[in-house]
């Protein structure tokens, strides 16, 4: 593998060193990084086919002339600005601008709807707007009759539109330098003041503003370092939208240690592992079903399995430092040489952790990471807990839960009724201008999360489904609808799956196809290639019957799907079905398809 090529931009480290443990609040973080680290690199990212590096004093300097920017043409402390566009740097370089400039950044999923850009920038009351392009420059507006606090719009790539660029407004603040305003805002920015606000996926309802401040944040950054989930000599890959609170934690705990942030793209990830390289992989469960399917799909079961317990073997006795007996050493070998080693390979072949998060994730294919020698890790959080309120380590985790808590003065306990309950000095300041609905999650501290899970003796976390999804049968019995959802995930032939049976005999599910598996499966037997025409053919319902039969054989009877329906289409956020983050808004699907359901208790 040829050496990533780099174009540095960087420019010369100034000032004395600075100690990252010393941040007050996070608009000080870029600077006290570059005192650091420097010349050393802080970001990579493509630009003309070609990847280049910018480091940390060059971070510094242009956050420093971009804030001047801000303030120079308006923005005052404590005024929200909301981003609107793709992971990128410049999405990153805004950001910390943002904060710089004293004011509250308010991130926007990039595929949000006009009318749910409008709900955003009028509830958190921005009075400026970063957008990507014109294309998002349209979108708000088309709405801006309806957002009287907005002043103005500002792209990240010129248009045809004439609206100003990020890139003039740090010309403008090196023209015209606010560095002691910028100091004295920062200096005015207290640590439990707002910083960001994250809106709610609205799975429920309108989204809220999560309100997180800066002691919210150098908590959870303090933690990687503490936990070594990243440090300086590791190199993070993200893909993740910025716009959710996963990725932000990403990117301040990437800077906080001094590690390298490489600005990935959602449509190339895979070939993108392969020239970055990266040490850290936080993810979400898709991407590795994804290569689990495209690793593991053409191995037959049985020898899968048989290679899958192998490895465990092998990689437990390696963390134990245990001796691995030569016979057993030989087999693995084999099976590393035929299967395990093209695993780290899609990787890049130098991942010594990845984490998946927002979403479960299957045993079989965290099983077969672990196995292969790529440690796949799960977490648990939310918004309202800055991304983090469970945590699993190398040293310490266990497949099937989301980890334990105890470190930075994270708590956790379960309810009487089986919900998990978070406290600590990551769990966020409340809704924004919304008390009641703050007092509704917030009770002496501890934050209701409305998941269920338990917690063992071994302070281990396990969730067991959300609490609003439960579905109580025509007989009584209470069944979390996630875990027979999951079960029917693993195949990689079904992209979602919606079960369905409150106050029924029995459970339905919605269950829609995965155009990228289906289809070639199709072509090979010369049914057709369009999913519309599958979703009702014979065989592919055969298909997913399997499926379900195999499903049902981990559940009891109550629990288990006994009449199903295929989609002719795949779940959408265009439809309202799914959130920015692929979330199914379950109620939303249960109205839009009330007579699928209705049809399967005929």
């Amino acid at each position: 593998m040829q050496p990533v090529p780099t174009h540095p931009e960087s420019v010369p480290a100034t000032g004395s060193a600075h100690r990252a443990d010393a941040l007050r609040v996070v608009a000080d973080l870029p600077f006290l990084v570059a005192g650091q680290h420097g010349d050393r690199v802080a970001w990579r990212y493509r630009h003309d086919g070609e990847w280049r590096d910018l480091t940390f004093a060059g971070v510094a300097d242009r956050v420093r002339a971009l804030a001047a920017g801000l303030v120079r043409s308006g923005v005052r402390a404590g005024d929200r600005v909301c981003v609107l566009a793709e992971t990128r740097r410049e999405w990153s370089l805004v950001d910390l601008a943002i904060l710089v400039a004293g004011a509250v950044v308010v991130p926007v999923y990039p595929s949000s709807s006009p009318d749910e850009c409008r709900w955003i920038v009028a509830d958190s009351g921005a009075v400026l707007v970063v957008c990507e392009d014109d294309a998002q420059a349209a979108k708000i507006e088309s709405v801006a009759a309806d957002l009287p606090e907005l002043r103005r719009i500002v792209v990240i790539d010129a248009g045809e539109r004439g609206l100003t660029t990020v890139a003039e407004l740090g010309e403008l603040g090196r023209a015209e330098p606010a560095d002691a305003e910028l100091s004295a805002r920062r200096a005015a920015v207290g640590p439990d003041d707002p910083t960001t606000i994250v809106y709610t996926s609205g799975t429920t309802g309108p989204p809220k503003g999560c309100v997180l401040t800066s002691t919210n944040w150098i908590t959870l950054c303090r933690l990687v370092e503490e936990l070594s989930y990243t440090d300086s000599d590791d190199v993070v890959y993200l893909f993740l939208p910025l716009a959710h609170v996963f990725a932000q934690i990403v990117q301040f705990s990437t800077m906080f240690v001094g590690g390298t942030l490489v600005f990935g793209d959602p449509k190339r990830v895979v070939p993108d592992l392969a020239e970055v390289r990266p040490t850290y992989l936080p993810s979400v469960p898709r991407i590795f079903e994804k290569i689990y399917t495209l690793a593991a799909g053409p191995v037959p079961p049985d020898a899968l399995e048989r290679a899958v317990r192998l490895g465990l073997e092998v990689r437990r006795r390696e963390r134990a430092a245990e001796p691995v007996p030569p016979e057993l050493a030989e087999q693995f070998a084999q099976v590393d040489q035929a299967l395990f080693s093209r695993v780290r390979a899609v990787f890049g072949g130098r991942l010594r952790r990845a984490l998946s998060g927002a979403a479960p994730i299957s045993t079989d294919v965290l099983e077969f990471f672990h196995a292969a020698g790529v440690p796949v890790l799960e977490g648990y959080g939310m918004s309202e807990s800055t991304a983090v309120g469970t945590f699993s380590t190398l040293d310490h985790f266990r497949i099937g839960s989301v980890g334990t808590y105890g470190r930075a003065g994270l708590e956790v306990r379960v309810a009487d009724d089986g919900e998990i309950l978070l406290r600590g000095p990551h769990v966020f300041a409340g809704y924004w201008r919304d008390p009641e609905a703050t007092a509704q999650v917030l009770a002496d501290g501890w934050l209701r999360t409305g998941d269920l899970g338990t917690v063992d003796e071994d302070g281990f976390v396990t969730i067991t489904g959300r609490k609003k999804d439960v579905i109580i049968t025509a007989g009584g019995k209470n069944i979390a609808p996630a875990n027979v959802e999951n079960a029917l995930r693993r195949s990689r032939w079904i992209s979602h799956a919606v079960v369905f049976g409150d106050r029924r005999p029995y459970l339905v599910a919605l269950i829609t196809l995965d155009a990228e598996e289906i289809v070639p499966w199709a072509r090979e037997r010369g049914l057709p290639e369009d999913v519309p025409a599958l979703a009702g053919h014979p065989e592919v319902r055969a298909l997913v019957q399997g499926v379900v039969d195999g499903a049902n054989a981990h559940f009891a009877s109550v629990s288990q799907v006994k009449r199903f329906h295929v989609l002719d289409r795949d779940l959408s956020q265009a439809d309202g079905e799914l959130t920015p983050t692929s979330k199914v808004k379950r109620r939303v699907v249960h109205t839009v398809h009330e007579k699928l359901y209705a049809d399967l208790y005929s």
